[in-house]
């Protein structure tokens, strides 16, 4: 009963006035469920990298399972990527490359394609890696949202900093200012709900960099599935040396 009163109160409209702590992790978590859905979650992913003139210029496949306490494997599933996995366990992230036995340090920042980078499918709890304060309620998309700004737990995130909107009913996740350690703006983010009349996931990231290209990269969610991948695949020495996971 206490889990079903819980879950209700994510989706009662929300006045700014005296927010919490607790009730904002409320809302990121709210958030969270609609990006990636709950722990343990095996994601297909695809990020697709477009020119100004709007045609595709790249695209590349991705097996990301999301488990629990901060872990997360991510498998490459494009020909020019076949064969390399990156782990991440909490602060640590770890590249792995076919024929190799030495598993390479990496940070959340490492470039996927276009500006999409490692962090930004790798790293998918807001709730977990942030606190923050509810700003104000807005008008997104002529529709009512609130306005978060977050300020990140842990050093070893993507985006120290992060503006977000969210749904003022649902609490979806609409857009987001990612800012990097420098406290530079380093992307945009804009997010797209699935196309059913309840929609309960996003589809969608877009993401337009702010710092160098200026170019668009569509990071789609083709399929969710719920996953509690081996416990030996969240170790780096055993991926080195079992290459074949599936």
């Amino acid at each position: 009963m206490k889990r079903i009163l819980n879950f209700a109160l994510l989706l009662l409209p929300l006045t700014t006035a005296g927010v919490h702590a607790e009730e904002v992790s409320s809302l990121l978590k709210a958030a969270d469920h609609f990006r990636v859905g709950t722990d343990n979650m095996q994601v297909e992913t695809s990020i697709a990298t477009f020119n100004r003139d709007g045609s595709k210029e790249k695209e590349r496949n991705y097996m990301v399972f999301s488990q629990a306490n901060r872990q997360s494997l991510v498998l490459m599933q494009s020909p020019a990527e076949k064969g390399q996995k990156v782990l991440m366990l909490g602060d640590d992230f770890w590249m792995l490359m076919p024929g190799s036995q030495r598993p390479m340090r990496i940070t959340p920042m490492q470039k996927l394609l276009g500006d999409a980078s490692i962090g930004d499918i790798a790293t998918m709890s807001w709730a977990q890696d942030y606190d923050g304060k509810v700003v104000g309620e807005e008008q997104c998309d002529k529709r009512p949202c609130l306005h978060l700004s977050l300020n990140a737990n842990r050093k070893s995130v993507a985006y120290q900093h992060i503006e977000l909107w969210i749904g003022k009913q649902r609490h979806e996740p609409i857009k987001a200012d990612l800012y990097v350690q420098s406290e530079k703006l380093a992307k945009q983010a804009s997010f797209i709900l699935e196309a059913t009349a309840n929609a309960t996931g996003v589809s969608e990231m877009v993401l337009l960099d702010q710092l160098s290209s200026h170019k668009e990269t569509r990071v789609r969610y083709l399929s969710r599935h719920v996953r509690t991948v081996p416990e030996q695949w969240m170790n780096p020495m055993f991926l080195a040396k079992n290459p074949s996971l599936e």
